[in-house]
């Protein structure tokens, strides 16, 4: 496959062997999510946004494994380094009781791992005072360990505040701070104490003018956040809040890009009550937004990062003060102990740096957004984003999912969020050419499903 010239082809979404292979799959399979009956074949072509599926069908994939992929598939920009890696066994180390080297000095070995990802990590992040990190296998277990430790770090703090449509991963810890779908929390036990307060989703929400809910008055009066918090007249002790957890960009709960007044006063209340700010960087973090962590867009500042997807492993970050000093206070005996993944890791974080990857993402996505701005307004309400995190919203949600339909069949992965969200995540260096080609994939698929389209079909 020539990257430079490839372009989706499509017979049939799914095709006949797509369909058995689905079907042999579940099975075996406990019920979950399967978005499509996709099924990517490894041993055929595939790079960077393009791969090829059982069927020989060639897609164009704005989805980059939700944002797991950030450089696509087989990229160079990291596969040729990957392909002189000598694979030992095990690849998965107790890495929490035993170290692995990958040759000499520790400080540039001739393979990086997992120590060389943590310093990578905190580099990344000193701007915000953070020099220790705990890697992990997912997402989820980043912000379990985020939790413990800001629970150990404020001694006896027994409340929790979390944001409205806020999706942390779905361990029994992160579950009761999703607030999302509810078919992820229905029925299962919760952690006590939890409380959540509005998030904004108006990039130009300000008090006064806001009717998200955060601010509820006029310019002069509290927000819900403050008033919560409130020392005299609040029903939560600010001595006793171990943390308040959000997503600087909410992902599953509908790309929702908060205001500058939001953030700041996010920062301000908990500045003033010394309360820890974990920020849920899974999504928006490793350059996806422009920036190396969509906290970097705002005015908080984070005392712990967790990180995850396009960087490989899960990682949490922060100041060492934050961290518990007992020695099994916090541990995995798979933390930090895939090799491989911890090698990838590495060579993503050297591969944006080394090609601008972040810089790119600023001009692909305004890019794709003024493309999709061409767009029926009567049927797309709103086009946003930041960087390579781009979302749409549709005006209902019937017409989101006929959307993403419409695009497989033209063969353009996509996904939906929120209630009737498509959201966008190329790969990091995707190239004009390939934006204008999903673009107009798009457009097309949105004239297919355009009420007028519909009755001119009947």
């Amino acid at each position: 496959m020539d990257r430079h010239t490839a372009t989706p082809e499509v017979t049939e979404m799914p095709g006949e062997r797509a369909q058995e292979w689905a079907d042999y799959h579940h099975e075996a399979a406990a019920t979950t999510t399967y978005v499509y009956d996709f099924v990517w074949d490894i041993t055929e072509d595939a790079e960077g946004p393009f791969c090829t599926d059982v069927d020989g069908n060639v897609l164009l994939d704005f989805t980059s494994h939700v944002a797991a992929a950030p450089l696509g598939y087989n990229n160079p920009k990291i596969e040729e380094k990957l392909a002189s890696f000598d694979l030992v066994d095990p690849l998965k180390i107790a890495g929490q009781d035993f170290y692995a080297s990958g040759g000499w000095p520790p400080e540039d070995p001739e393979f990086p791992g997992p120590t060389q990802l943590m310093h990578r990590l905190t580099d990344l992040s000193d701007h915000y005072d953070m020099d220790t990190v705990f890697l992990s296998n997912s997402g989820a277990e980043a912000v379990e360990n985020a939790i413990k430790a800001c629970y150990d770090h404020r001694d006896g703090a027994k409340y929790a505040i979390t944001f409205d449509g806020a999706f942390h991963g779905r361990t029994l810890g992160a579950l009761s701070l999703n607030r999302s779908k509810s078919v992820y929390r229905r029925k299962f036990p919760e952690m006590a104490g939890v409380h959540d307060v509005p998030f904004c989703d108006d990039s130009n929400c300000a008090p006064g003018s806001c009717d998200c809910g955060f601010f509820p008055g006029g310019a002069d009066d509290p927000s819900v956040l403050r008033r919560k918090l409130d020392p005299k007249r609040g029903h939560i002790d600010p001595d006793e809040v171990a943390y308040l957890i959000m997503e600087p960009i909410q992902g599953e709960g509908g790309y929702r890009f908060p205001s500058d007044a939001f953030m700041e006063e996010v920062q301000a209340v908990c500045a003033e009550h010394d309360i820890p700010i974990i920020a849920d960087e899974i999504q928006s973090g490793v350059g996806r937004t422009g920036e190396m962590w969509g906290s970097d867009h705002y005015a908080i500042e984070p005392d712990v990062i967790t990180s995850a997807k396009g960087l490989r492993v899960g990682a949490t970050i922060a100041n060492e003060d934050t961290f518990p000093d007992e020695r099994g206070r916090l541990s995995s005996t798979w933390g930090a102990g895939d090799v491989v993944a911890a090698l990838q890791g590495v060579l993503t974080l050297d591969a944006i740096e080394e090609y601008d990857l972040m810089d790119n993402a600023v001009t692909r996505g305004e890019q794709l957004k003024t493309r999709l701005r061409e767009a029926d307004d009567e049927v797309v309400t709103d086009v946003r984003g930041k960087g390579l995190l781009v979302a749409i919203d549709l005006d209902t949600k019937e017409r989101r999912d006929d959307l993403q339909e419409a695009a497989l069949k033209r063969g353009l992965l996509t996904l939906g969020c929120g209630y009737r969200t498509l959201r966008l995540l190329p790969p990091l260096d995707v190239t004009e050419r390939e934006i204008d080609l999903g673009a107009d994939l798009l457009l097309e698929s949105i004239a297919d499903v355009a009420p007028a389209a519909s009755v001119s079909n009947e």
